[in-house]
């Protein structure tokens, strides 16, 4: 049931608004602007139907202090004697959601509450729309960057960046319904190692993001890694088959908060950073950024190159390359993974 807070320094008054709503909606009667706002975040109510001229703090000075103050935003009708079209025109103009005048009947009261909760409700089904992803249902990219951004300036945590390894072979091999369904299936894996109050969103055709509140043990993300990896390849074999070739998994990179400072931009960028540290290094793992252990890291994937280069073939090669099916499977595998991730074999 909507809850209504009913605000009138006249008691006869109080008592026939809430009489007249009590039988439709939850009611909280109070005699002051004052006393609304105190008890405003306790009773969060749906709505305010608030006398315009009270001693101490009028309507529009409840209002403006909910809105700027407390940061509250919910609709306010006003109700006053005056007949004036000055006085209905400076409630509109600071956002009132209606206006009327006493005395109060009953049918009309009712009908303008009714239809200001039906607006409000089409508004919030609107907002909660243009946040989500249609496909994975997901905060969409905006969305959860604002979400995202707020949290890690009051919030400590994990912020991850997640990326699906060798997922263009499967559109390319089974079908975009088929990427689809894998990326329908990781969206409720993501859902799965999270919390309600944590924040997952999806910011690219295969990228995903996430802030974990209140984490700060790279042995728990390592674990949430282990499991995604091991449910996608699941998930994976039991769409495409047992024999499904693609080595499909999860990268991840991340960065403590707010260890690691609280500006959105800056930690994304150093979660990218691990990230791309993770996919130099093999992919489906997890590293978090760590700025005593980056140069390490750095040292690592330079030293793989090096290796790379003693490895490769000396002067140009004429003959064909004869490989048992083991080892053309391996080179294959490794040729997806580098064509997968913008890099020639």
């Amino acid at each position: 049931m909507k809850k209504i807070m009913i605000v009138d320094d006249e008691p006869m008054m109080l008592k026939l608004a809430e009489r007249i709503l009590k039988e439709h909606y939850a009611t909280v009667c109070v005699t002051s602007g004052s006393e609304a706002l105190k008890i405003f975040g306790d009773e969060k109510p749906d709505m305010i139907l608030s006398d315009l001229h009270m001693p101490e703090m009028d309507g529009y000075e409840l209002w403006r202090t909910l809105q700027e103050t407390i940061g509250e935003v919910v609709p306010i009708m006003f109700m006053t004697t005056d007949n004036s079209d000055a006085s209905e025109s400076r409630g509109f103009e600071i956002g009132a959601a209606d206006y009327i005048r006493k005395p109060l009947k009953e049918e009309i009261l009712l009908s303008r509450i009714d239809n200001i909760l039906r607006n409000e409700a089409k508004i919030n089904a609107l907002k909660k729309a243009a946040a989500i992803d249609p496909l994975t249902k997901l905060l969409n990219k905006g969305a959860a960057k604002r979400e995202i951004g707020e949290l890690v300036k009051n919030v400590s945590g994990c912020l991850l960046m997640v990326d699906l390894d060798s997922f263009k072979p499967v559109n390319d091999l089974y079908g975009h319904a088929m990427g689809d369904k894998i990326l329908i299936r990781f969206a409720g894996l993501l859902r799965s190692i999270t919390r309600s109050n944590d924040c997952v969103g999806r910011v690219g055709g295969d990228e995903f993001i996430v802030f974990l509140r209140e984490v700060n043990s790279k042995e728990v993300i390592g674990q949430k890694v282990i499991y995604l990896n091991e449910e996608l390849t699941r998930s994976a074999c039991e769409y495409m088959g047992d024999d499904m070739s693609v080595p499909i998994g999860v990268s991840v990179g991340g960065v403590f908060v707010p260890e690691n400072g609280t500006d959105f931009a800056e930690l994304s960028r150093l979660a990218d950073q691990a990230l791309y540290t993770v996919k130099e290094n093999g992919k489906h793992g997890v590293f978090i950024f760590d700025r005593h252990q980056s140069a390490k890291a750095e040292t690592k994937v330079q030293n793989l190159k090096v290796i790379r280069r003693v490895m490769d073939e000396r002067g140009e090669a004429t003959d064909a390359l004869l490989l048992d099916i083991d080892r053309f499977t391996a080179i294959y595998r490794w040729a997806v993974r580098r064509k997968e991730y913008g890099q020639a074999p």
